[in-house]
């Protein structure tokens, strides 16, 4: 097994960790997220300012934290990239019963900050989310499930895997969260697929998924409240998403100027959920174009790197990964351009948040450990050592 998995190349013995390290990571994708993070930082510098003047702050001091925050997230995806397959198994493994004993402990504990959602524990100093460390460790805890059912006589790890999935999404609805319940909802679905799910079965889960929307739409004021403000033809200009879509509309092509924009003094969340109509309406649609082409081209590439991968609990956890990180990203930006209803959710290593920095930081570090280049050896090969 193990000759199938790393093949037959030769690996240098003796080799430090840190030069081994650099010679197999895939340093476009780490050159993409510095750049984000950087772009995060330019923009914290004109959409926190007016909401740290309101709240009678020092005017740069959601930018400290913000880049006190991105430096522990950086450490975080550095030292995590360092690791094997089989390290992050057992910290993704043991990291998910964690934050999900936090999730479940949520509505007891936690507090929701006045937003109509209990998703957060007050530490004083800080807040944390568990639903932003959940997603990491679920992915990897998925994976390993599934990849076992593929073992000869292994368990029935897919159908352990939906177990797990639809526990986490009805903890994330009580809270409630629907967006990154879709969002677990929809990475255990790409993994699935990629571990060979007939469509007739997805399909089937897509339909169960409908039926639960319209089951939380007729119950929930606050599901339903936002469907309505998304499929109603007017937005109403005093509210986050009117105030978002009049700062991109003018912004045009090349934004109205540094510091010329506006919308920041407006939205309460201008440094979080909507920092991309700060970017559209400061620079223009050429930062946004520019900030799209990161994010793919990060996931474009981990997921070619991982075509290549013969272990199949790390092409399943990578792919999990990669697609959740894209997938956040376009969530976001959508909501802003009024093409998805409101979610709350951050842009990964743009917006500003302790929990959502971090965790994206664990997340990014375990998909550059998993893509990082492998002596896979040619099938030819292994074909002629199994035949002799």
């Amino acid at each position: 097994m193990t000759e199938m998995v790393y093949g037959a190349m030769p690996v240098r013995a003796g080799e430090p960790v840190i030069p081994r390290w650099w010679r197999t990571v895939d340093k476009w994708t780490m050159g993409c997220i510095l750049l984000l993070f950087g772009t995060g930082l330019l923009l914290g510098l004109a959409a926190s300012p007016p909401l740290a003047t309101r709240n009678g702050l020092p005017p740069f001091y959601y930018v400290q934290r913000q880049a006190f925050f991105g430096g522990m997230a950086l450490l975080a995806m550095l030292f995590t990239s360092m690791m094997s397959p089989a390290q992050l198994r057992r910290i993704g493994v043991m990291g998910f019963f964690v934050a999900f004993g936090a999730l479940a402990l949520l509505p007891v504990l936690g507090t929701d900050f006045g937003k109509g959602a209990v998703r957060w524990y007050s530490l004083g100093f800080a807040s944390f989310q568990p639903s932003e460390f959940l997603k990491p460790f679920f992915v990897v805890l998925v994976a390993w499930l599934m990849a076992a059912s593929f073992d000869i006589n292994g368990p029935p790890g897919k159908l352990l895997s939906f177990c797990v999935t639809m526990i986490i999404v009805a903890f994330l609805a009580l809270q409630p969260d629907f967006g990154q319940a879709a969002l677990v909802l929809f990475g255990w679905g790409v993994m699935y697929f990629v571990a060979g799910a007939p469509m007739l079965l997805l399909t089937g889960v897509g339909g169960i998924v409908a039926l639960i929307g319209l089951f939380a739409y007729n119950n929930s004021e606050h599901f339903a409240r936002r469907i309505d403000g998304f499929l109603s033809p007017e937005v109403d200009p005093r509210t986050q998403l009117g105030y978002a879509t009049n700062a991109i509309q003018e912004g045009g092509f090349f934004g109205v100027g540094v510091g010329e924009g506006q919308v920041k003094w407006s939205l309460p969340d201008a440094h979080t959920d909507f920092i991309i109509a700060v970017a559209a309406e400061e620079y223009g649609l050429v930062l946004v174009l520019a900030i799209i082409l990161l994010y793919a081209t990060m996931t474009v590439r981990s997921l070619f790197r991982l075509m290549r991968e013969r272990d199949p609990f790390i092409r399943l956890a990578g792919t999990g990964l990669a697609c959740m990180f894209a997938v956040q990203a376009m969530i976001n930006m959508g909501v802003a351009v009024r093409l998805l209803p409101a979610k709350g959710m951050t842009l990964p290593f743009v917006s500003y948040g302790g929990s959502s920095l971090i965790a994206a930081g664990i997340a990014v570090g375990m998909l550059l450990a998993f893509t990082r280049t492998r002596p896979q050896g040619e099938i030819g090969d292994i074909l002629i050592r199994r035949g002799r």
